[in-house]
């Protein structure tokens, strides 16, 4: 009697199940790491989610990050980004990730203006610039008064500390709501700005071939700002994607956005942004 077949490890389950997906897929390698870091592993699903957000966070050109028929099948051609390259299309499906995005339906001194706004702590309402300072102003101012208030009235000192603290936490509450309110607006504008713009994208495969994309049509999730494009992205690039001087033109027939983002380069980017676009529009010689 033939012994029964031997049944895969966890390693190759893993690979297997994320063959049909659309994520880059991993080394065996990397998955043995992944899956014998605890003791018992946990289950299947648990390690295929695990395995899912770490590879959207890591850098795609990592030694024995993915696979290596997979690498050697979802990168760039050769020499595409030379500006002499003919007029051609993707001849597979390309995994990038995304290191900077610009916008280019604005001047970068516009850009430029934006951000310091947004570092005062402005936003705009339509022709109005709400001031997030103000608001947190007014909500200290008021719980003074009710501080005021409580201690000119008082019967007793256990009111006044009752009315302090209520005055405090009125105002924390105020500040608290404020802030939100203004992080959804600077979404807002932010969703707004991308949603007529064009972008341009720096995309680097693999292999660390780095090659720039345009919108050609507007692409969903692209764009400038905290919920859209972060960097260390991951974007699939279809097959038969047309390429034009070295340049991937990018729509959404043909561009998956996949999510993730490097933490420390995101963080680097963002930090480092004002100044970039300050030097690239002086010596772009852009009016101010």
């Amino acid at each position: 009697m033939p012994p029964p077949p031997a049944r895969s490890s966890l390693p190759q389950q893993l690979h297997s199940a994320l063959q049909t997906a659309t994520i880059p897929l991993p080394s065996l390698p990397w998955l043995t790491t992944l899956s014998s870091s605890r003791n018992p592993p946990p289950p299947l699903a648990s390690l295929l989610a695990t395995a899912r957000a770490r590879i959207l966070a890591a850098d795609l050109t990592t030694p024995s990050l993915l696979d290596p028929t997979y690498a050697s099948t979802h990168c760039f051609p050769p020499n595409l980004s030379n500006p002499q390259t003919p007029s051609c299309s993707l001849p597979a499906d390309i995994i990038i990730q995304v290191l900077d995005v610009e916008n280019l339906s604005k001047s970068r001194w516009e850009q430029v203006e934006e951000l310091e706004s947004m570092a005062r702590g402005e936003t705009k309402r339509g022709r109005e610039i709400i001031r997030i300072q103000d608001q947190d102003a007014e909500g200290e101012d008021g719980g003074v008064d009710q501080v005021d208030r409580g201690q000119a009235t008082q019967s007793s000192a256990q009111f006044t500390s009752q009315a302090s603290s209520s005055g405090a936490a009125a105002t924390q509450q105020r500040q608290v709501q404020g802030r939100q309110q203004h992080q959804q607006q600077q979404q807002q504008q932010a969703h707004e700005s991308n949603k007529n713009a064009t972008h341009k994208l720096l995309m680097q495969d693999c292999k660390g071939q780095k090659v720039y994309g345009i919108e050609l049509k507007r692409v969903e999730r692209i764009g400038v700002g905290p919920s859209s494009t972060l960097i260390g992205q991951k974007i699939l690039l279809k097959r038969g994607a047309e390429v034009s001087r070295g340049v991937v033109m990018l729509e959404p027939s043909k561009t998956v956005v996949l999510g993730g983002k490097v933490e420390v380069w995101n963080k680097a980017w963002n930090e480092g942004r004002l100044e970039r676009l300050k030097g690239a529009a002086e010596r772009g010689g852009e009016p101010a």
